[in-house]
């Protein structure tokens, strides 16, 4: 008997963090379609999804069993490849998987593999405007003005290198 407090169950997720050259084709397929589920037909938006910063990037997916599409993504890109900082972008949840935590754990996890990969780096992302405060939970700020991307509110997000004080360039 559930009382609806179970939302978050335990999931088993296998996550797996590797640049684009580790991806196997299939991998990489399921990545471009769970990305294409997501932002070409959920939100409706027509755009180049599979560009040039692809392959410089580390790719963050959680695999569930069964399921041939990662039910959690997220893109990195090092400094330089986008902005200055670290970017992390393509982020997405898969619909079945909304509302459990995912979406928090995979965000987590990019935080860690980006301080991993690129120490004090800090990190720059285009957020949808509406998650401005899921973002803010990890210590993001608001920097500038929402601007319309692809058809959808986005503001410019950072989030500092531990230590950094307003004026610091990195």
């Amino acid at each position: 008997m559930s009382d609806g407090s179970d939302a978050r169950i335990e999931l088993a997720l296998t996550w797996r963090c590797v640049p684009f050259d580790s991806l196997s084709p299939i991998e990489l397929q399921a990545i471009h379609r769970a990305r294409q589920r997501v932002f070409t037909v959920e939100q409706q938006c027509a755009f180049l999804d599979a560009d040039e910063r692809d392959e410089v990037a580390h790719h963050l997916a959680a695999w569930s069993a069964g399921d041939s599409e990662p039910v959690a993504y997220a893109r990195l890109l090092p400094p330089g490849a986008k902005y200055g900082e670290a970017s992390i972008g393509r982020v997405l949840t898969s619909l079945a998987m909304r509302g459990r935590g995912v979406g928090r754990e995979l965000m987590a996890r990019a935080l860690a593999h980006v301080s991993a990969l690129w120490p004090r780096a800090g990190v720059r992302i285009s957020a949808q405007t509406r998650l401005e405060t899921f973002y803010a939970s990890f210590g993001f700020v608001a920097v500038g003005s929402p601007y319309l991307e692809d058809g959808i509110d986005h503001t410019e997000m950072i989030r500092r290198e531990a230590g950094a004080r307003d004026g610091d360039d990195g």
